[in-house]
């Protein structure tokens, strides 16, 4: 392998692609990038399908048979979420299968409306995990406080969670204890924790955005607060697995919970379009590549090497300070993410059930 985006396996950093629609896998896209750009997981997004659903892009078959079976509009966005999932991870099972289970995940998301809602979001994340029926599907758990609760009894469960909407150190830490109490419940039911998975979703380029709207144009502190405070969460990840409690996880087979950066794609222009890949690579770490991010690393853009991502912890703890002293306060910052992350994916969703009501009307005879 000798893409740029194929060097980032060489360096202990997985590269998945943050964009699953039926033409990527019918056209033999997804298995390009995997065999040529050494993709090793795939994640779904409701505004991507939304806008396939709506170019007519190889959908409209199953909608309308879902229409002629009597489906409800939400069943029907199951439906063709989950054979898309399901397409997905058997293309990627080889990958699996060559990791022993380490790579080689497509994920899907609960309902963005169970956000706040515990019990809601466990019994979806265990239909969902139990529908596709495939070891190397991840069930998308959103780290509000409430989702915390439904990580760790998902986990307990046997379910591999990709926990999203992380933002905050305070809560990346939540989300890790979540993770190991969920392995030792599950090890003490005598289940297999080496089966078990799960990733946590660290978004980047939101918090510049947010974090930027808060400086002076002229601040030297813009773009630099989400690969800050990256690298500060990768340091918090290589500190909590470490240690009795998960040497006695590990020795049991228990894998890490890799962070995962997630929206990687450069927001504002005036910074690198690989800015958040290429001071982010490190051993156990997984990026979720947007098209654009993909497109960059195909035309040489980058400028991918090894360790960055454990690289400038005292710079990045200096620009942490250097923000308070200038009147951020950090920790709005993360909270006015979530829950516009929160709303954001619930905009989505809707917007898909919005536009597969359309198409199906479109489709009635």
């Amino acid at each position: 392998m000798t893409s740029a985006i194929a060097r980032l396996n060489d360096f202990g950093q997985s590269p998945w692609y943050d964009n699953l629609a039926r033409p990527l896998l019918s056209g033999g896209g997804l298995q390009t990038l995997i065999a040529d750009d050494g993709i090793r997981g795939v994640t779904s997004n409701p505004t991507i399908l939304e806008k396939a659903i709506g170019a007519g892009a190889g959908y409209d078959e199953q909608l309308a048979a879902c229409a002629r079976e009597g489906h409800s509009i939400e069943a029907t966005y199951w439906e063709v979420v989950l054979a898309d999932i399901v397409t997905a991870a058997d293309l990627l099972r080889p990958v699996y299968d060559a990791t022993k289970g380490g790579d080689g995940f497509v994920s899907i998301e609960v309902s963005p409306d169970l956000a706040h809602d515990t019990e809601g979001t466990k019994e979806l994340a265990q239909s969902l995990f139990d529908r596709v029926a495939r070891p190397n599907v991840m069930i998308k758990i959103p780290a509000t406080l409430e989702g915390i609760t439904a990580i760790e009894d998902s986990i307990a469960a046997g379910i591999n969670v990709n926990v999203t909407l992380i933002f905050a150190l305070d809560r990346h830490r939540l989300v890790i204890d979540a993770y190991q109490k969920g392995l030792e419940r599950f090890a003490d039911a005598g289940g297999d924790v080496a089966r078990v998975s799960s990733v946590a979703s660290f978004f980047v380029s939101r918090v510049d955005t947010e974090t930027d709207r808060r400086l002076p144009e002229d601040s030297p502190l813009r773009g630099h607060a989400a690969v800050a405070n990256a690298k500060l969460a990768y340091q918090l990840f290589r500190d909590q697995f470490r240690g009795v409690r998960w040497e006695a996880l590990s020795a049991r087979g228990g894998r890490l919970q890799r962070p995962l950066w997630a929206s990687t794609s450069t927001k504002n222009p005036a910074y690198s379009s690989t800015l958040y890949v290429d001071e982010l690579i490190g051993p156990d770490t997984v990026n979720t590549l947007a098209p654009a991010s993909i497109e960059a690393l195909q035309r040489g853009e980058g400028r991918p090497r090894a360790g960055t991502v454990a690289e400038g912890l005292d710079d990045a703890e200096r620009v942490m300070h250097d923000l308070a002293a200038a009147g951020v306060v950090f920790a709005d910052v993360t909270d006015v993410l979530e829950r516009e992350g929160v709303d954001a994916f619930a905009a989505s969703f809707h917007d898909a059930l919005s536009t597969i009501e359309k198409r199906r009307a479109e489709l009635s005879p």
